[in-house]
């Protein structure tokens, strides 16, 4: 609207007033809004030419695979996914419709990027082209003012479930597992980094199975008094027809040797010398033949099992007196956050370390050899000088995976020219996780979110496969069990919910039930659960199966008991 004293300007807008000047400057802003957006990975409205020159953008070459952080993009190294296969891929930055109870904040990295494109918008072309120089890397602030904004970065839809463990999988078996030899009495926990061969025949020579008397031939048959042979002695002479020899148990068995006659099937008549069975005797009863078991060369237990008391026992009867191991992974523990206590009751603000207590004992009882838990505060210099220390090949950290002012995760890593391999996932809780690997032989990196349950979502989404591979354990098999309940799911990403196994009543197969408090900042469901019941999009109706990840000291036996159902 215009009136005597010009044209009229709302109060905050942006008016320029007509004419060819007017336009050549809307023209220079729309291009500097391009670049801007081809710079911190946006695209343009041009069908995608990506870089302000016309050649294609890194993230864009399909020969690289790769963002324009040189990180690659493992979804296209899988032949199955595509559109089709990742909800997430056609989900915009919108919100979507869920309530948000397990949301993790993670959003704000997107709306960081749109505001420094909008910023970069002032600018000129060739201050928003510019590169940053080669090999140069920006200080690390200690801390981040809370006004400070957060580093533009590209985002690209976050994997799946299935898809982030098998990534962390494949990560974790990069190369050849080591492979040491410990004594038995060391072995234990351990995984085979070889095949178990039998190093002679089990049992090497004939032996009793009873106490009892050795015969040959028909009966009745004649003896004579003494003690019999005995375990542990050596070849006896050959059983004539018609005779007989006591015999124990676990001694080598004369050549010619009918039957094993158990003591409380003989009948034995001392005057005439002679002895006589209770029940028919069946040639081969109650001995040990040699190579019953296995024969020399034969595998006992192929490679990549854990070693058990029992294969300890297996391992000292087949002869061995070590065993070919791989080591078990070493993790560091880095916990992160200022607001954490070490000890007393929560007050002013600070609240209890839940994750220091809990990640040692759980990485342990997934095969790790783990040490005490480091506490950093929110301090991006000691986080990069832990990383760059450490000789662990796995480093575990706690909180600073999001996109808050003191989140130092994503900005240490990006200095340190980490590979990005999983950078969040579709699930809940647990959404900011992320994996990474150092350098190119250097370790990987796991970052769980800061909420307890979340960070659990993210030891078994990434850091239990990526152990088994660098531990060599072969992939477990998934089970699916019915859930005894409706289970409210997430619209886009998986939930991973506490449950606890239930016995099946009236003849009824046997269920789990999920527990309450699930919530992503809560243990207590978990504390009481024995398994994880991995829930799709959308949620399942009760009866349904579904796939159930074991917690590591899950009982054999499923519990009949449980609490906060």
């Amino acid at each position: 609207m215009t009136g005597s004293d010009g044209p009229h300007r709302e109060p905050g807008s942006d008016f320029r007033p007509a004419g060819p000047a007017s336009e050549r400057a809307r023209e220079e802003e729309e291009r500097a809004v391009e670049q801007a957006l081809a710079l911190v990975g946006g695209s343009d409205r041009t069908g995608g030419a990506g870089a302000p020159d016309g050649r294609p953008s890194r993230r864009q070459d399909p020969r690289g695979h790769q963002d324009s952080r040189g990180h690659r993009d493992f979804r296209d190294e899988d032949p199955n996914a595509g559109p089709s296969s990742d909800p997430h891929a056609r989900r915009s930055t919108d919100s979507h419709p869920y309530d948000g109870r397990d949301d993790d904040p993670r959003d704000g990295r997107t709306t960081a990027i749109t505001t420094a494109a909008t910023t970069a918008a002032g600018t000129t072309a060739a201050t928003a082209t510019a590169p940053e120089p080669v090999g140069e890397q920006p200080p690390l602030p200690d801390r981040a003012s809370p006004g400070d904004p957060a580093k533009p970065r590209p985002t690209l839809p976050p994997p799946s479930w299935n898809r982030a463990r098998a990534i962390a999988a494949r990560a974790g078996r990069g190369g050849p597992p080591a492979t040491i030899r410990l004594p038995l009495d060391r072995a234990l926990g351990h995984v085979l980094a070889e095949a178990l061969g039998a190093l002679t025949d089990l049992p090497s020579f004939d032996t009793s199975a009873m106490d009892g008397w050795a015969v040959a031939g028909p009966g009745p048959w004649a003896f004579e008094a003494g003690a019999g042979l005995l375990a542990g002695r050596g070849p006896a002479a050959a059983l004539p027809d018609g005779t007989a020899v006591r015999i124990a148990t676990g001694a080598r068995v004369p050549p010619d040797t009918t039957a094993v006659i158990r003591s409380e099937h003989a009948h034995v008549d001392e005057a005439r010398g002679l002895l006589h069975a209770r029940r028919s005797v069946v040639t081969g009863q109650d001995i040990r033949p040699r190579g019953q078991e296995c024969r020399s060369g034969e595998q006992l237990v192929p490679a990549g099992t854990v070693v058990t008391p029992a294969v300890l026992g297996l391992a000292a009867a087949a002869g061995y007196d070590a065993l070919p191991v791989v080591p078990r992974p070493r993790v560091d523990v880095l916990v992160l956050g200022d607001e954490l206590l070490n000890a007393g009751l929560p007050h002013d603000g600070l609240i209890r370390d839940a994750l220091g207590p809990m990640l040692g004992p759980w990485l342990r009882a997934l095969g790790a050899e783990v040490s005490d838990p480091r506490r950093l505060g929110d301090d991006a210099g000691a986080l990069r000088s832990a990383l760059t220390s450490s000789d662990a090949d796995l480093i575990v950290t706690t909180g600073g995976t999001a996109a808050g002012p003191l989140d130092h995760v994503h900005p240490v890593l990006e200095a340190l020219g980490a590979e990005l391999l999983v950078d969040g996932v579709a699930v809940r809780p647990g959404h900011p996780m992320l994996l990474a690997r150092l350098s190119p032989d250097g370790p990987c990196l796991v970052g769980l979110p800061g909420n307890p349950l979340a960070a659990v979502s993210g030891l078994l989404t990434l850091a239990e496969p990526l152990l088994s591979g660098i531990a060599g354990r072969p992939a477990q098999d998934p089970y699916r069990a019915l859930v005894h309940a409706d289970v409210h799911g997430h619209p886009h990403d998986t939930r991973l919910v506490p449950v606890v196994h239930r016995p099946g009543r009236a003849g009824g197969r046997d269920h789990v039930a999920p527990l309450r408090y699930n919530g992503p900042a809560m243990l207590r469901g978990i504390a009481a659960a024995d398994g994880l019941a991995v829930v799709p999009p959308g949620g399942v109706r009760s009866g349904t199966e579904v796939e159930i990840l074991d917690l590591p000291w899950a009982p054999a036996t499923p519990w009949t008991e449980g609490c906060f159902t």
